[in-house]
């Protein structure tokens, strides 16, 4: 009796409360309904980012990427993160084998796969992080002021988006020098434990 009313309450837990799992799309990759959809023009969509007060971001994916899934499913499922993000980014997502249209900033048009080998990206999930203003010259590959190549932990993931957008890149102090500061005022704040 205790069992079969345990087993029914899990049942019912279990069919209340969603799974964390992350929507697919046709295209094999997990999608967030705040990622942009665009004609995949560089120089456009750097000019759309900035309109909005934002900053293009280019999401890289693969089909079945575990690392892009817990990318999804851990991290842009983090109100802290996902909320930072979309304020202050325009998100476009790009698969590394796709066959859809890009115009790179170059002018040149070829396919997703054909842009991401000519960027030099390598593995999924990778991040380019795009000037606020079209360079004028050079591809996306060259043009982006950071790349993140990999999914990281929280801190590391949104302190990169952070250092981004404040522009530090621009500054003489590194990214891990100002993710180091940001992980010690997190610490005096209570945020984070001591190591």
């Amino acid at each position: 009796m205790i069992r079969h009313s345990l087993i029914t309450l899990l049942f019912a837990f279990l069919t209340i409360v969603p799974a964390s799992a992350v929507t697919l799309g046709e295209d094999g990759l997990h999608k967030q309904d705040w990622f942009s959809l665009t004609f995949k023009d560089m120089a456009e969509d750097i000019e759309s980012a900035s309109e909005e007060g934002k900053r293009l971001a280019i999401f890289i994916e693969q089909r079945g990427c575990i690392y892009c899934k817990k990318m999804h499913e851990v991290l842009l499922s983090d109100p802290e993160v996902a909320d930072y993000i979309k304020a202050n980014f325009k998100v476009v997502q790009y698969n590394m084998f796709g066959d859809e249209e890009v115009t790179d900033l170059d002018g040149e048009v070829l396919t997703e796969k054909a842009a991401i080998r000519k960027w030099g990206v390598a593995f999924t999930p990778t991040i380019l992080f795009m000037p606020p203003t079209n360079p004028g010259d050079g591809d996306a590959g060259q043009a982006a002021v950071e790349k993140m190549p990999g999914a990281f932990g929280k801190w590391t993931f949104l302190n990169m988006f952070r250092w981004v957008h404040e522009k530090a890149y621009e500054g003489d102090e590194h990214f891990q020098k100002y993710h180091a500061r940001i992980i010690n005022e997190l610490r005096e704040q209570g945020r984070l434990e001591a190591e």
